[in-house]
């Protein structure tokens, strides 16, 4: 791959991947709108991999709480904050994980993948975000995460197998549904984030070592150096915003983008 369209593709998965836009429906667009290859597989995995540093790195503190008691979670022994959040995020990744499994078995996601359905996605989940967002209380924050509210979450999170639907997105808007405070709704998103990313990266990487090479290996290098980047600078900036903004911005992007992306569909 030529170092634009890998600094393209990075840059773009780092800048949309923690924000409500979705990542995945702005890579399968630069591929489908513009002169340029679908970036492959291994690209896909080596910038998921940037920003899952990225997400490490800037929740470090809860991050490793979470890896440190999944030992316990494992073994059903919950006694400790440290393996309830493991156990949290494990419930919480459960229904996203089977639904990519069906998905990628019987090849409806290659199905999805079009300007139409990402249209339609972008404006129908960008009006549930607002929604969501203007009519509920802001009341729980992340303590008041139970192992119900995990299970609703990741339901909601399953949605986002739907290209253009956005993973974060679509867990804030179930979030917000609940009650849960923006800022907060937005954290436990992207804590959520951490074990969908290893779980889809696993999976993903079954196909990606077949076709491993030293070429392959430098640019996925290349790519996951800049997404992690990319994705620490919006992740940062998106969470020192909500302290005092709501989603509308984010929503009015979306409708935009959709309404710009079902024109181009129907022309």
């Amino acid at each position: 791959m030529a170092l634009f369209h890998i600094f393209l593709v990075a840059i773009i998965q780092g800048l949309t991947e923690f924000l409500p836009v979705s990542s995945s429906g702005h890579l399968i667009l630069l591929s489908q709108v513009t002169s340029l290859p679908d970036q492959g597989l291994a690209i896909d995995v080596a910038v998921h991999v940037g920003t899952l540093g990225a997400v490490i790195i800037y929740f470090w503190k809860d991050a490793k709480s979470a890896f440190a008691g999944l030992p316990r979670a494992f073994t059903g022994r919950i006694d400790t904050d440290d393996a309830r959040l493991a156990l949290l995020l494990i419930i919480a990744t459960l229904p996203v994980t089977l639904a990519g499994l069906i998905l990628k078995v019987t090849g409806l996601y290659d199905m999805l993948r079009s300007v139409a359905v990402i249209g339609w996605t972008m404006i129908l989940f960008g009006i549930a975000l607002w929604w969501a967002d203007q009519r509920s209380e802001q009341v729980k924050t992340e303590t008041d995460w139970s192992f119900q509210t995990a299970l609703k979450m990741g339901l909601w999170q399953a949605l986002a197998i739907i290209p253009g639907t956005s993973r974060s997105g679509i867990v804030i808007t179930g979030a917000r549904h609940l009650g849960f405070t923006r800022h907060d709704s937005a954290k436990l998103a992207m804590l959520m984030s951490i074990p969908t990313i290893i779980a889809s990266g696993a999976l993903l990487s079954v196909d990606v070592i077949r076709e491993a090479d030293l070429a392959l290996a430098r640019d996925a290098s290349i790519a996951a150096a800049f997404s992690f980047v990319a994705a620490l600078l919006a992740l940062t900036l998106m969470m020192r915003l909500l302290r005092s903004v709501s989603f509308t911005p984010y929503v009015i992007y979306r409708v935009a983008l959709g309404a710009t992306l079902l024109i181009i569909a129907y022309a």
